[in-house]
């Protein structure tokens, strides 16, 4: 009788596939799969450079944070390693360079279709990625509009007191804390450009500083959200738009049935649209890496028109929240093209600067050379000196040597306090504006008609245009006075508005 023997089960040293073989393989699948993930981010991120330097010429900007030319090189590194790593030990060389070689093409090819399928998109990135944050040089940065005076220049009467501003000591605040310090010294140390204090109709102080001069070129930021503002008045006086309780969809019907058929042109003018729209303020987590935010959008991207006619409602509707919004000054300026039948930046030279008797060209930025739509929600550029003019006209109530530019009704409308400011219109919480209604030295705080303001107790206020970087135009009715700061940076001063009602209240 034949014997059987069956086989035995393998040990586990016999396995076919060895606990060696297992961790092997594991390491490198993760290794692959890290390599392709760095290949990815470096072709991101250095794909996202080139774009700006074919489009834009440049390359990023040095003052972005962290910089990009650092970020791209780590991640050059990282990957380079990576690479090497799964040459070494699990790969070819050449067949990990094939695998890298064919993604690289094939992200190109994505990348280039992209590009001209969305040009605007496209722009806009090479644009953060160039241009980084903001600066007062950003006027040399996007097209422009000119706006020409052939009047005959105004100027000021001079009365200038060196001896009183160069002595005067100011109260400031810097993070939170109350500090004193000698104006002049202070406006060197905080990077001013342009110092102006203009009372009963002359020119009490005129200081440059930083490299600046009298001609010197600066842009308003925000400030030209109140130019706009006046722009509407004059459009209204002139019967152009019929009134600021007119729907938005009247004179934008693009917006029709889209739950912002209630929005009016006042509600635009309030900055309590209902219009949707989240500050890099309110952003957190991973969504802050992201450059399309409402702030980035509706300021550096090339089709402003296209942008603002795509907003869509919050969930609080018209007239319920104040919540500061660019869109706003946007609509507001297509409102006004499309009444005006002309570019922004000539209405503005035919109702203000040339009646002003404005002594210098300006110009106001526009979004770019195909769209020529002037950014209305800021950069107008000219000079401290004619700014000064502007504020000399709200001042007067719009009326400029017995001539009225504006009718004193849009000024009284635009730029006095509610009767109630702490109750009229509920202030969107945990933003940068959200402070500026707490009582302080200068009074309680509100906004009107694209115009910041303080209510004294004694019912008098002030007003004040108020730009990006600390830019100012502070306007005293009770004092007959007119203040003007421009500068690089906001940095040591936390509310130059207080800087510059400190000033006006020393001068006799």
């Amino acid at each position: 009788m034949k014997t059987v023997t069956l086989p035995l089960p393998p040990t586990a040293a016999q396995s076919p596939l060895r606990l060696g073989d297992a961790l092997r393989v594991l390491l490198a699948g993760v290794s692959w799969a890290l390599l392709m993930a760095m290949v990815l981010l470096t072709a991101l991120g250095v794909g996202w450079i080139l774009l700006g330097m074919v489009l834009l010429g440049a390359g990023p900007a040095a003052d972005a944070d962290p910089p990009p030319l650092v970020v791209a090189l780590v991640l050059l590194v990282i990957t380079g390693a990576l690479a090497w790593v799964v040459a070494r030990f699990f790969a070819s060389a050449r067949w990990v360079g094939f695998v890298i070689d064919s993604t690289l093409v094939l992200l190109l090819v994505a990348g280039v279709t992209w590009t001209l399928s969305a040009p605007d998109r496209a722009l806009f990135l090479a644009r953060d990625i160039v241009w980084g944050p903001s600066d007062v040089w950003d006027y040399q940065k996007f097209p422009e509009r000119a706006v020409y005076s052939t009047a005959p220049a105004f100027h000021f009467e001079q009365s200038l007191r060196p001896e009183l501003f160069q002595t005067m000591t100011v109260e400031y605040k810097q993070g939170g804390q109350v500090k004193q310090a000698n104006l002049e010294e202070l406006l060197k140390s905080t990077q001013t450009t342009s110092f102006i204090v203009i009372k009963d109709d002359a020119i009490l102080y005129e200081g440059y500083f930083s490299g600046y001069n009298r001609d010197s070129i600066v842009t308003s930021f925000s400030m030209a959200k109140s130019v706009t503002s006046a722009l509407v008045g004059i459009a209204i006086d002139e019967g152009r738009i019929g009134s600021v309780d007119d729907p938005v969809i009247y004179y934008l019907p693009e917006l029709r049935g889209r739950g912002l058929d209630g929005v009016t042109i006042r509600h635009l003018l309030l900055m309590a649209s209902g219009i949707r729209y989240v500050s890099d303020d309110e952003i957190t987590g991973l969504a802050e890496l992201s450059p399309f935010s409402d702030d980035g959008l509706s300021y550096n991207y090339p089709n402003l028109r296209s942008q603002a006619l795509a907003v869509a409602p919050d969930d609080n509707g018209p007239g319920a929240e104040f919540n500061y919004n660019n869109y706003n000054p946007t609509l507001l300026g297509i409102i006004l093209e499309r009444t005006t039948h002309m570019p922004v930046a000539q209405y503005l030279r035919e109702k203000i600067w040339e009646p002003l008797g404005m002594e210098y060209p300006a110009s106001w930025s526009l979004d770019s050379e195909a769209s020529g739509f002037e950014a209305t929600l800021c950069c107008l550029n000219g000079r401290a000196i004619d700014f000064a003019k502007f504020g000399r006209l709200f001042l007067n109530n719009g009326n400029w040597n017995g001539k009225q530019i504006i009718s004193e009704q849009w000024v009284k409308e635009s730029t006095s306090p509610y009767p109630n400011p702490n109750s009229d219109i509920a202030w969107r919480a945990n933003t940068w504006f959200s402070d500026w209604r707490e009582a302080n030295a200068s009074g309680i705080g509100y906004y009107k008609y694209q115009w910041w303001g303080k209510l004294r107790p004694d019912g008098s206020y002030d007003f004040i245009a108020v730009g990006h970087l600390g830019q100012r135009i502070y306007v005293s009715p009770q004092n007959n006075a007119v203040a003007v700061r421009f500068g690089i940076s906001d940095e040591g001063v936390d509310a130059w508005e207080e800087v510059l009602a400190s000033v006006i209240a020393k001068v006799p």
